[in-house]
């Protein structure tokens, strides 16, 4: 049975127990083994991590000792999934830009804050993370974030909506969705999420249901390609499934 840990916490504007709670049922019902905790000392065992095959952090903000993000990344370079949503994983411990390297990107600007009606366009590729998805609306937070060029971008959405200082720059398209490598382990995110209503609604739950399965198998097909689990860096550049 493969197993996730789920840590949530932080800024509770974002709902961080709801969301953990609704990210814990879905896994459940694909068949994980789940354990929910509110501590980032969670993080503080680096051989459990090692033995996980996804973890999914719900913690906006905060402070964060070096060695649990050392501890974390050095699971995720082995194979262990890591995928999360919002400012939950990429609002998460500003100060730290070993975490920010690792997940992809940094929240930056919210122009307009909640309530903003915006598309989310997919981008259909060979990734059958999207596949069957089409664009959609949503009235939520817009995320303005600084990214990794490393992603694989799986969705966008059209800047600006709501006017402010960066409008003269001229449209932009910013990523929703992506994913990436870190060692041989896999990376997901969703930006989409500020509150628990947004994440169950039903595509983004089908959108993060697929990262929480495709950055799970990361470890088994690091595996089945002879990588030791504590090997970081295999080669593994393509960022295709």
């Amino acid at each position: 049975m493969s197993k996730a840990l789920i840590v949530w916490g932080g800024w509770n504007g974002h709902e961080p127990e709801r969301v953990a709670d609704h990210f814990r049922g879905m896994l459940e019902r694909d068949g994980f083994e789940v354990e929910v905790s509110d501590s980032l000392e969670s993080f503080a065992d680096a051989e459990k991590l090692l033995g996980l095959d996804l973890i999914v952090p719900v913690w906006t903000m905060g402070r964060i000792e070096q060695k649990l993000v050392d501890n974390v990344s050095a699971a995720v370079q082995s194979g262990v999934g890591l995928a999360g949503c919002h400012g939950g994983m990429c609002d998460a411990f500003r100060e730290n830009v070993d975490w920010q390297f690792m997940t992809g990107g940094q929240w930056v600007a919210h122009p307009g804050n909640d309530g903003v009606e915006y598309v989310v366009n997919v981008k259909h590729s060979s990734s059958p993370l999207v596949a069957g998805i089409e664009d959609f609306g949503v009235k939520s937070e817009q995320y303005y974030l600084h990214v990794d060029p490393a992603v694989e971008v799986l969705a966008t959405t059209r800047f600006p909506v709501v006017e402010g200082p960066h409008s003269p720059n001229g449209p932009v398209d910013m990523p929703v969705v992506w994913t990436k490598r870190w060692g041989v382990g896999r990376v997901y995110y969703n930006s989409l999420g500020h509150v628990a209503d947004i994440v169950r609604m039903p595509v983004v739950t089908e959108l993060m249901r697929r990262g929480f399965l495709w950055a799970a198998e990361g470890k088994h097909e690091a595996g089945k390609a002879g990588t030791g689990r504590r090997e970081a860096y295999s080669g593994m550049a393509d960022n295709q499934l």
